[in-house]
């Protein structure tokens, strides 16, 4: 039998290593952007067209390269940032494997052009596919001038996969955004369809923020701050009421790279805890240095995973850190057991105790209260409770003496309980014909039926009601719309701004007026009839997080989960259903839906309990 092992060729090779380096657009950019940054540049720019698709070209002006190194930059493995395998565990540049010029050459046409400020000339380098067409003297400005062409125009299945404009432009910007928080002592420039995006001067980190986010979080920024002997923390947190609904605005850098890191993010949120509200995100900026021989980057190609010596250890600085910022900014609640000084200046603080004060307070109540046995926050024990009778009559009062959480009475416990056995009264008592209707809790409804009994979820009826609502006002295009007193501004992210431009006309169609309003930033002019004031910006959060992490599959199904989320924020009015009109017509409502069983989300809306299963709780 003849050997069937064969050693691949070069151009393959690049292809199958390109498959893990080069996914989309923006892994180009970072790869070039990465390889500026390591060539000691102080101005960088970065030049787009369709997205990346059509051309991506960076421009530095650091230390360049020779004629023979250009060729060699683009031999697989080929790399000045390591010599040997101790190397690799002293690491502090982007880049190090060798592989990123090799894998872009293998599925992009490249045009190079760099020169040493030494030297007169330049070098010209065209390759296409990994075969070089043309090596020639040139002439060039100090540094790097690379052009990335027609990116998978020789895998067809690739470039075919890519997603839209707007999705690998905004990939693209996180891509900038990273870079360019890490360097901020760099210049940086970006232009999209030439059209100029950003003008970024060198600066400190406060500034770089500010300019690359938006001034909204200048006033919200937090430093940081913490030197150890095993790692240094350092760069802004933001105030609990920076925090948003959306991720993205978490930035994580070891030893000036970009890292993703769940047990790291954790260690941050914690520290925010109860102080921003649940399903939020706070924001950050930190950077952490730290010996690279702690810490090894040579884990995946794209370098955004790492892994540490210690990570219980980095967790507990890193928590520690943003605890320490919080408090020290007076974000955080702290106790302070330092006597105010016109306390301690009072005459019961200055002068002693007399007998005849001691005998007057021992017959005080408070003292009485606090000092006998089991008396602390008036406890009383389960075995001594000698009230159950009154308890008992308490709930077989009318409802109208006793209500329902929420309102007015003597114990939340006692009048939950007299809702769920009196609400039928209360039905009687306001003349309804249905006097079957309990409320439970304020959170689900009761109702007697032919077979038994039928619980319902209010607020999962309530989105259906909605949904249904907004699915008729969306295929009639008769949305109605309530200009706010005030026109709201909206400002985002470059990254997330791009997509709710995307969807400007969807939310148009649901009742929102929206308009762009500068870079970055949006004014709401009206909204959805319904929608409770203050709720504006959480419905937008809301749709910008869905568009962020959209599947490819769910672009079709975009209309259907844009009006779940409306309706989710639509069915939060709970005073519409505290009476018994508003409970009969919340049933009517629901049975006249296409599909009331269920919620937006697939979630069932209510269930039945029949009468023998009812009766067999009762005689088990």
């Amino acid at each position: 039998m003849p050997d069937v092992i064969q050693l691949l060729s070069d151009h393959i090779a690049n292809q199958i290593a390109a498959g893990e380096v080069i996914q989309r657009p923006a892994s180009a950019v970072k790869e070039l952007l990465e390889n500026a940054v390591d060539a000691g540049s102080a101005e960088i720019q970065l030049v787009i067209k369709d997205a990346g698709k059509e051309l991506i070209q960076v421009i530095d002006n650091g230390k360049g390269m020779s004629p023979t190194d250009a060729r060699m930059s683009f031999e697989r493995h080929a790399t000045s940032k390591i010599k040997s395998i101790e190397d690799l565990f002293t690491i502090r540049t982007m880049g190090f494997r060798g592989e990123a010029l090799a894998s872009i050459a293998a599925v992009t046409q490249v045009e190079l052009k760099t020169r040493q400020a030494n030297n007169e000339a330049g070098t010209r380098i065209v390759i296409e596919g990994t075969e070089v067409k043309l090596q020639e003297p040139c002439a060039v400005n100090p540094g790097t001038n690379i052009s990335v062409k027609n990116l998978f125009y020789n895998v067809p299945a690739r470039r075919h996969f890519l997603k839209s404009a707007t999705t690998e432009l905004r990939h693209i910007l996180d891509e900038f955004t990273r870079v360019a928080l890490a360097h901020p002592s760099i210049g940086f420039r970006f232009w999209n369809n030439n059209v100029e995006q950003f003008h970024l001067e060198p600066g400190n980190l406060k500034a770089r923020i500010v300019a690359l986010l938006g001034n909204g979080y200048g006033k919200n920024l937090v430093p940081v701050e913490e030197k150890t002997d095993i790692l240094n923390i350092f760069g802004f947190i933001g105030k609990p009421e920076a925090a948003t609904r959306t991720r993205g605005m978490q930035f994580f850098f070891i030893n000036g790279r970009f890292i993703r890191n769940a047990y790291l993010n954790h260690a941050v949120t914690q520290a925010y805890d109860n102080l921003i509200e649940k399903e939020t995100f706070p924001f950050y900026v930190l950077f952490m240095e730290v010996d690279p021989s702690r810490v090894d980057v040579n884990v995946h190609p794209t370098k955004q995973e790492v892994k540490f010596e210690d990570d219980r250890l980095m967790y507990t600085y890193l928590n520690a850190a943003v605890k320490h910022s919080l408090a020290r900014y007076n974000i955080s609640p702290s106790l302070d057991f330092t006597l105010n000084p016109d306390i301690e200046q009072l005459p019961s603080v200055q002068l002693p105790v007399t007998e005849r004060q001691r005998e007057q307070t021992e017959k005080g109540y408070l003292y009485n209260t606090f000092s006998g046995k089991d008396q602390a926050h008036f406890i009383e024990r389960k075995d001594s409770l000698k009230h159950w009778k009154e308890l008992y009559e308490i709930a077989q009062a009318p409802a109208t003496a006793h209500t329902t959480r929420g309102e007015t009475g003597n114990s939340p416990d006692i009048s939950a309980q007299g809702s769920i056995l009196s609400a039928g009264h209360a039905a009687e008592t306001a003349g309804k014909s249905n006097s079957n209707i309990m409320l439970i809790h304020g959170a689900m409804l009761a109702t007697t039926v032919k077979s038994g009994l039928m619980l319902i979820h209010i607020r999962r009826a309530q989105e259906r009601i909605w949904y249904e609502r907004l699915l008729e006002e969306w295929n009639g295009q008769n949305a109605a719309s309530q200009q706010v007193l005030f026109p709201i501004s909206y400002e985002l992210s470059p990254p997330d701004a791009l997509l709710l431009n995307e969807v400007l006309a969807d939310l148009s169609r649901i009742g929102f007026d929206i308009a762009p309003f500068g870079q970055n930033t949006f004014v709401v002019q009206g909204v959805p009839a319904g929608l409770p004031s203050g709720e504006e910006k959480n419905v937008l959060d809301e749709v910008v997080d869905h568009l962020k992490h959209e599947s490819p599959d769910a672009v079709n199904k975009r209309t259907e989960l844009l009006l779940a989320h409306m309706a989710r924020r639509l069915s939060r009015n709970k005073h519409a259903i505290m009476q018994p009109e508003g409970q009969q017509a919340l049933i009517d409502e629901l049975f006249g839906c296409s599909q009331p069983e269920y919620a937006p989300d697939g979630k069932k809306v209510f269930v039945m309990i029949k009468k023998e299963d009812l009766e067999g709780m009762l005689n088990p």
